[in-house]
């Protein structure tokens, strides 16, 4: 019993460190038709274009491949010549900064009196410490569009925060996995 009671726990303890990760949100946008049938091809007009959706070529490089991968692993094919489904995506890179205030109590005892010994202890720093962080809004943003009607099936806006450029790389991909996801989704519940 306690032996099980731990496991319980422990599964607990590490499936909330695991959703307290930084959040990928995804937002559905501009549906003009609804997703009426399964496509089998599509193009990534980026690739065809040369069109950079991301600041960074090489993070660029990584999503038009990633994209692909993923969308061939599901049964599309990738057709330059008639394909049903035009798939086009670009980035919105915003640096921001966060400002950061840490307060000392130090009256927990003493409440705010002015005769409280502590206020003015020159051995400790009460003043509020305030830091300002530097962080990245990067929102991706992939239209797909029905080749057939020329009309858009809807635009996936993946909003994500990075705070430096190590962990981008890998924030872009997760947030194109999450819209990839959504995608497909939206796919096989129409059908």
């Amino acid at each position: 019993m306690n032996q099980s009671r731990s496991n319980y726990f422990f599964t607990l303890i590490l499936l909330l460190a695991l959703s307290s990760c930084s959040s990928i949100e995804i937002f559905k946008e501009n549906t003009e038709i609804p997703v009426r049938r399964p496509y089998k091809s599509f193009v990534i007009i980026n690739q065809e274009v040369g069109m950079r959706g991301f600041s960074s070529q090489f993070i660029d490089q990584q999503v038009q491949i990633h994209l692909q991968e993923a969308l061939e692993a599901e049964g599309l094919v990738y057709d330059k010549t008639e394909p049903e489904l035009v798939i086009r995506y670009t980035s919105n890179e915003d640096l921001r900064k966060r400002e950061n205030t840490q307060t000392f109590n130090s009256y927990p005892f003493w409440g705010y009196r002015v005769w409280d010994p502590w206020m003015y202890n020159p051995y400790s720093n009460n003043r509020n410490n305030t830091s300002t962080t530097n962080y990245e809004l990067v929102q991706v943003i992939v239209d797909f569009i029905d080749q057939k009607e020329d009309k858009l099936l809807m635009t996936l806006t993946g909003v994500t925060e990075v705070s430096s450029e190590k962990t981008k790389s890998r924030r872009v991909l997760k947030t194109t996995d999450k819209i990839i996801e959504y995608f497909l989704y939206e796919i096989k519940e129409s059908q």
